[in-house]
Parts: structure tokens; C-alpha cells; sequence
């Protein structure tokens, strides 16, 4: 497994925005809609092969499912989810917690990818065993976003079983992502950014 993206979850698309701009020092690129779930999302590249999302329902849409990335009860921007890409997604399911959910196909123009979704739309493990995904070859969208210059430092998901959650990411081999025993599901993400370092 490998980070692939992180993602600010959020009820409202442009609040999202403008919260992860002021912060980050820097404007988010338009993305796209997932019309399965009834959202929509602004992206900012972290360099090659890794971005940040701002996703959130999108006004109007009321989708056959529940949302995903926990979006049935998004409130406030916060980062919310974090993505790992593999490139054999069955394997990596095979070896993951149930909570993980299903994979599903989905596709945003061009770009295709398969993605685990819990069919309640639910975070694993509260948000700190993440969504997994496998791109179809040759589709990403950090290789479509200019650089804005952001980078990510760290990582840091915490959990109160974080041993057994040490196990689960034994795969990921990625010294940016650290694993911390806390009372409840976190993510804390530090970014470089052209103004200095910043936390999520």
C-alpha cells in the first residue's frame, strides 16, 4: 500500500474550501462529481502520486446509497479520511478489516478507479484504517494538478486499539505515517507549505 490522498470532509463544498485555503496559503483546484454518492470535490496536489481532497455533499443530489466518507453526518471542515492506493485491491481486502467495506468501480470523466466503501457509507475504524483504493493504470489526478509547492510532512492516526492497527497497515510502507494509542479516532496531518509548516 502506498498514501495516496487525504481527504477534508465537510457539509458544505465551498466552506471546505475556503478553510483549507486560508490555512494552507494556497488555491485548490477545481474536481469534479461522484454522482453515486451525491458529491463533489476541489483537490491541491502534495507532489507526485499524493493529493488533498475537499469533499462534501453536493446541494440537491439525493443519491440511491448512503454518502461515503461519512458524509451522512459531515458538519464542520475537519480532516476527516485518509486514502491508500494498492495495485491489487482484492488481495489487500482479503487481508483487511471487514469494516473496510466492499470495492466498488467508479469513474469522473476519464479517470476510473475501484474503491472500498462500507455499504453504510461509514469510516473504518472511526477514519483511522483507510478507504483503499486502485487506480486504473495511467488515471490519477496528482498527475493532472499544478504544484503549488504544498507538501506533506506527516501523518499521524491515532486509535485507541493502535497496536491491532499496526498490524492492519503492515503494508504501508511510508515513514511519513505514524500510528499513535488515543482515546478516540484521529488524524493530525503537518503540511510544508510556501508560507511554512501547517497542521491539520
Amino acid at each position: 500500500m502506498q498514501l495516496d490522498h487525504l481527504a477534508v470532509t465537510c457539509a458544505s463544498l465551498e466552506e471546505g474550501t475556503a478553510w483549507a485555503e486560508e490555512r494552507l496559503g494556497v488555491p485548490l483546484e477545481p474536481g469534479g462529481r461522484h454522482d453515486r454518492f451525491g458529491t463533489h470535490n476541489r483537490l491541491l496536489s502534495l507532489g507526485p502520486g499524493l493529493y488533498l481532497e475537499v469533499i462534501a455533499p453536493e446541494p440537491g443530489t439525493t443519491p440511491a446509497v448512503p454518502r461515503w466518507f461519512g458524509l451522512e453526518e459531515a458538519a464542520a471542515p475537519r480532516l476527516g479520511n485518509w486514502i491508500a492506493r494498492t495495485p491489487d485491491l482484492d488481495a489487500a481486502l482479503a487481508s483487511a478489516p471487514p469494516e473496510a467495506g466492499e470495492a466498488l468501480p467508479l469513474t469522473r470523466g476519464d479517470l476510473s478507479w475501484r474503491v472500498t466503501v462500507p455499504p453504510d457509507g461509514s469510516l473504518p475504524w472511526g477514519g483511522a484504517f483507510p478507504t483503499l483504493i486502485q487506480w486504473t493504470a495511467g488515471t490519477h489526478p496528482a498527475d493532472r494538478l499544478p504544484d503549488r509547492g504544498v507538501r506533506l510532512v506527516m501523518l499521524e492516526v491515532g486509535h485507541p486499539r493502535a497496536s491491532r492497527l499496526k498490524t492492519l497497515l503492515a503494508g504501508l510502507d511510508d515513514p511519513r505515517v505514524t500510528v499513535v494509542t488515543a482515546d478516540h479516532p484521529t488524524l493530525r496531518a503537518r503540511f510544508l507549505t510556501p508560507g511554512g509548516e501547517v497542521e491539520l
